[in-house]
């Protein structure tokens, strides 16, 4: 027993446990002694949140605060003992390798629920008529996939940024590995909260969570609001820690204009993270405040506007779009010169588009809402803002085809997902200004045409760019390289599948199909294309499994990475070895040419600085 208990994890699940307990016993207290009685939704919330904050004392990431705070006196970050061996990724790390690692590995493992709540209503979509969900059930798995997959993607990009960004510009580690480690530990028991969504109750209100559905939904609407809340005080500290190591800790001579691309995407979306996530909190929280004390912010019955939700929720969550994206399109312009051994087109003009989009981005969320009661004078200023971001949009396009053109083109693993994730976005880039346009947008808002772009964008600019990723970088994380054979089985099941399934989409909804519908008259012939889609689904996620078991079998008998296998210009593959040591570089180096001066003669781009004497 006190092995299992030295583990971090099993200690924050039954601090989380006990915290959940002693909140709801609060509650029931409090109630009592003011003789209200036994009421379940107010005991839930206040047991949530007593549940995350016992689980977070009792990991361990806040005992060094806690310490701190007493007077006492804490190491610094790099004497921090680490757990040896894989039982370090259980618990509280301060290396930002490991905490990537913690966030990717929990980002698949919600991928993979959200993509199991996707197989289950697609299966019930499948044919006309209730096959074996109910309509709650139905509208439950709607919303939790939505969700799920959303903090999925936003832990993903956290994983990859506290991975890659140190190593990129030259850093020992984050600029504050102690708000780091927090930054992870809190989305864990925030997740569990979610997830308990589908067993008190469930939503019926998809993944927006709009009132009015939303104030007489079951309690599974409550644990939606809450667990999204610490998901989203993980993200923003989580990009209030990547500015700051982004601004102050680059290596010598790597001014902005000569850090990788990836980074360039990663400041731009921490940018919108930092400051925009705060909207969807309060507009979560107001509704939870709504239905525990009777606040009647949107209850229009009472003086409350409805449509301020919808204002306060899309300021972020279309801007969140980007913060999804702009990573995966830096990964695509970060691997494209390796691969094509040509250097980037228009470096300066493809960083400044990332922030381009970013700043846009905060300026189209209107077009979400107009068929909810906008007013009028809005629609045309939203309608010319939201094609407005098709030109930084654009930039990176242009980019890439000049970067292609004529280059030595090698088409491993990587590459592949690289011009699938191009060709992917693309499609999304192409059927989103009907989305944007006032009058298509009547009549295609709310259908299944919204969800096949939605997914083309997701997919193209975030699921693709990750699976290179991984691909690309498995080897400088494990020193093992990812079967190529068993890389090349899923790219080339998943691209047309999944092609299939959102051409399928698209069609449906120019036809007439509402999303977050159970059920459809066969009459209206939606039945064979919602088959194929099914079909289809289900083959795209038989071909995640492939990178499942590749990621798996290859840590213990995948082929040694051994050098620069990529031949890339980069300092983590140039300088150190594979896996990546503790503290990264333990000789500092200096920048002294471009990133992506690929072909060129005699080009470079870091060299190792002196070793000190030991006179110094």
């Amino acid at each position: 027993m006190k092995k299992v208990l030295s583990i971090g994890l099993v200690r924050g699940v039954l601090g989380q446990i006990l915290g959940t307990a002693a909140g709801i016993g609060l509650m029931t207290a409090i109630r009592t002694a003011m003789g209200l009685g036994w009421k379940a939704e107010p005991a839930a919330v206040l047991g949530a949140f007593f549940g995350v904050f016992g689980f977070l004392i009792a990991v361990g990431v806040v005992t060094d605060w806690w310490k701190w705070a007493k007077g006492e006196e804490t190491s610094e970050a790099e004497d921090f003992q680490e757990t040896p061996g894989t039982r370090r990724y259980f618990g509280v790390s301060l290396d930002h390798k490991v905490i990537g690692i913690q966030y990717i590995v929990t980002s698949l493992i919600l991928m993979a629920f959200g993509g199991s709540f996707a197989l289950a209503f697609r299966t019930e979509l499948a044919s006309s008529g209730m096959q074996f969900l109910t309509f709650q059930l139905f509208n439950t798995l709607v919303g939790m996939h939505g969700m799920v997959l959303i903090i999925s993607i936003l832990l993903g990009i956290a994983g990859m940024a506290n991975y890659l960004v140190p190593l990129l510009v030259g850093a020992r580690d984050m600029a504050f590995p102690r708000l780091n480690a927090f930054g992870f530990w809190i989305a864990v028991p925030g997740s569990l909260v979610l997830l308990s969504a589908i067993l008190v109750g469930g939503f019926d209100t998809g993944w927006t969570g709009y009132p009015p559905l939303s104030l007489r939904a079951p309690l599974g609407m409550q644990m939606f609001f809450v667990g999204v809340f610490f998901n989203g005080w993980s993200s923003i500290l989580g990009a209030l820690n990547l500015i700051a190591t982004i601004l102050r800790k680059r290596a010598k001579g790597m001014g902005m204009f000569r850090m990788p691309i990836f980074v360039w995407g990663v400041l731009a979306t921490s940018i919108i993270a930092m400051t925009a996530t705060q909207l969807i909190g309060l507009s979560f929280q107001l509704v939870l405040f709504e239905r525990l004390l009777g606040m009647p912010f949107f209850d229009a019955n009472n003086g409350g506007n409805p449509i301020l939700f919808q204002h306060l929720f899309w300021f972020y969550s279309h801007p969140a779009v980007y913060v999804f994206v702009l990573p995966g399109l830096g990964i695509i312009s970060e691997l494209l010169p390796v691969f094509v051994r040509k250097p980037l087109f228009g470096y300066k003009w493809v960083a400044m588009s990332s922030l381009g989009i970013a700043l846009t981005g905060f300026l189209v969320w209107g077009h979400h809402m107009f068929t909810a009661g906008i007013e009028d004078y809005l629609r045309v200023p939203f309608m010319y803002s939201t094609l407005l971001v098709a030109v930084p949009t654009g930039v990176k396009f242009f980019s890439w085809i000049a970067t292609l053109w004529q280059g030595r083109i090698r088409f491993p693993v990587p590459m592949l997902f690289v011009l699938g994730g191009i060709v992917v976005f693309l499609l999304g880039g192409l059927t989103g200004p009907p989305n944007g346009t006032v009058s298509t947008d009547l009549h295609l808002h709310d259908t299944y045409f919204v969800v096949g772009h939605f997914h083309d964008t997701m997919f193209g600019g975030y699921i693709f760019p990750l699976f290179a990723a991984i691909y690309y970088w498995y080897p400088k994380v494990t020193g093992r390289k990812l079967n190529e054979t068993l890389g090349k089985l899923h790219f080339y099941l998943m691209t047309p599948a999944f092609l299939a399934m959102t051409l399928g989409q698209m069609r449906i909804g120019m036809l007439g199909m509402r999303r977050r519908i159970a059920d459809y008259d066969p009459a209206q012939g939606f039945g064979p294309t919602q088959m194929v889609i099914t079909i289809a689904g289900f083959l795209v996620t038989l071909s995640v499994l492939f990178l499942f078991i590749n990621l798996i079998r290859s840590a213990r008998r995948g082929e040694a990475a051994v050098g620069n296998i990529w031949e890339s210009r980069s300092p983590e593959w140039a300088i150190l070895p594979s896996p990546a040591p503790a503290h990264n570089y333990e000789r500092d180096f200096q920048v002294v040419g471009d990133p992506y001066d690929y072909g060129l003669a005699d080009s470079q781009f870091v060299e190792l600085l002196p070793q000190p004497s030991s006179d110094d």
